[in-house]
C-alpha cells in the first residue's frame, strides 16, 4: 500500500470515528447548545489538539508504551474515567437544580459574558476530555500500529499528523456551528436542560464504565 492509499484510509477510518457518539461529541452538543457558537468552535479547538498530541504520542511510541504497562495504564484509566465523571455529575447537577427552580441558566447569566469569559476554559475542556480519555489512547495507538508502518516518510507521518487534526477541527466546527445557529437555537432552548442531562448520563455511563475496568485489571494483578 503507498503512502496515499494509507493517508486516504486513515483519513476515512478516523472521520466515521469521529462521527460516532462519544463523550467527544457530547461536550460539543452541550455547549453549542447551551453557550453558543463560539464557546463550541473553542471546545472543538481544544478537542482536535487533544486528538494531535494523542497522535503525537502513537506515532511516537509513546502511547503503546503507556498501554503495554498494565500499571500505568490503569492510572490513565482511573484519571479518564474519574474526569469524565466530574463532568457528568456536574451537567446532572445543573440539570436538577434547573429544573428544580424552573428557570434556565442562560435567562440567569447574560450570554455574551459566557463567551467572553470562557474561551479558555472552553479549549481547555476539550483538550482535557480527549487526552484524558483511555479509550481514545487505545484507538490511536491501534490506528498508527495498523496504517503508519516505521517506514513511512517524515512528510508522509506529518501529513497524517495534519489529516487527524484538521479533520478533528472541520468535523467539531461544524457540528459546533450547526448547534448554534439561531433558527436551531431558538428550537433548541426549551430543550437545552434535557440536553444536558442527556450529556450528562453519557459522561457519567463512560466513566463508571472505564473506573470499573480500570478496578477490574488491578484488582485481577493482585
Amino acid at each position: 500500500m503507498n503512502e496515499i492509499s494509507i493517508l486516504v484510509t486513515l483519513a476515512t477510518i478516523h472521520f466515521i470515528a469521529l462521527m460516532s457518539p462519544g463523550p467527544d461529541f457530547a461536550l460539543v452538543v452541550q455547549n453549542a447548545t447551551r453557550y453558543g457558537r463560539q464557546t463550541g468552535v473553542y471546545i472543538a479547538l481544544g478537542l482536535s489538539f487533544g486528538i494531535l498530541l494523542h497522535s503525537l504520542l502513537s506515532l511516537t511510541g509513546v502511547s503503546y508504551l503507556v498501554h503495554q504497562q498494565p500499571t500505568l495504564f490503569a492510572l490513565v484509566q482511573i484519571a479518564g474515567g474519574s474526569y469524565l465523571l466530574y463532568l457528568g455529575f456536574g451537567a446532572l447537577k445543573g440539570t436538577w437544580q434547573t429544573l428544580r427552580s424552573k428557570s434556565e441558566v442562560s435567562e440567569e447569566i447574560p450570554h455574551s459574558s459566557l463567551l467572553l469569559n470562557n474561551k479558555r476554559q472552553a479549549f481547555s475542556r476539550g483538550f482535557a476530555t480527549n487526552i484524558l480519555n483511555p479509550k481514545a489512547l487505545v484507538f490511536f495507538v491501534s490506528l498508527m500500529s495498523t496504517l503508519v508502518p516505521a517506514s513511512m516518510s517524515v512528510t508522509g507521518k506529518g501529513i497524517a499528523l495534519f489529516i487527524l487534526w484538521s479533520l478533528s477541527l472541520a468535523w467539531f466546527s461544524f457540528l459546533a456551528w450547526a448547534l448554534s445557529t439561531q433558527r436551531l437555537q431558538n428550537k433548541l432552548k426549551s430543550f437545552a436542560v434535557y440536553i444536558d442531562g442527556l450529556c450528562g448520563i453519557i459522561f457519567t455511563v463512560i466513566g463508571v464504565s472505564i473506573l470499573w475496568q480500570s478496578v477490574i485489571a488491578l484488582l485481577i494483578r493482585i
